[in-house]
């Protein structure tokens, strides 16, 4: 499979228009900031900046990437900043959501698998039940006194009859999707936004 079909999952990429006076020096200078933070390391060539991040702080604006190339095109009318940043923040709520409908299925088929057993039990339960009738004192048959009730069922026998189910890991598989979604979307936007914020604000 080819990996460009699939990297767009956790790899973010961009581009913003600079200012026309602007020069790769001066960008990379105003961005500087972003890449002293703990935990991060970069290096820097004429229109180049590679950077790394680990165990950065949450504090980090830009914590949920791992690492990430920026690039100065010099071109007309205006240079342009290309970045390519990936994340594994994003990677891990992508895939979290599919191993829980994977859960949620084996749970399904383990049900299925344990349902004619439990059929069968219940069967028996109940045929036996019908030939075991409680004993009726003859005083109160001839009183016309109704028979006896069966003792219902205790809170262990109610325990035993529950059957797993897949809807936790459904909940957990929507939560994981949602947060990948709106990361996927946000994170584009605000990175983005703090790039511009940094190279084209006086």
């Amino acid at each position: 499979m080819n990996r460009h079909l699939i990297d767009w999952i956790w790899h973010i990429r961009g581009s913003l228009t600079l200012a026309p006076e602007q020069s790769s020096d001066e960008a990379f200078d105003r961005l500087a900031p972003l890449f002293r933070q703990t935990g991060t390391s970069h290096e820097r060539t004429d229109d180049t900046l590679i950077f790394r991040k680990k165990n950065q702080a949450a504090q980090d604006k830009m914590s949920v990437f791992d690492g990430g190339v920026l690039q100065i095109a010099k071109g007309m009318p205006a240079p342009v900043l290309h970045y390519h940043l990936t994340s594994r923040a994003l990677l891990f709520c992508f895939v979290l959501p599919l191993l829980f409908l994977g859960f949620a299925q084996l749970t399904i088929a383990v049900g299925n698998l344990e349902k004619p057993s439990t059929e069968a039990v219940d069967k028996s339960k109940k045929s036996t039940k019908k030939d075991a009738a409680l004993p009726q004192n003859p005083i109160d048959k001839a009183l016309g006194a109704p028979a006896p009730e069966k003792p219902k069922k205790d809170g262990a026998d109610k325990d035993k009859d529950k059957k797993p189910s897949p809807t936790p890991a459904y909940v957990f598989a929507a939560i994981f999707a949602t947060l990948y979604v709106v990361g996927r979307i946000l994170e584009d936007r605000l990175v983005k936004a703090l790039f511009r914020k940094r190279l084209l604000d006086s």
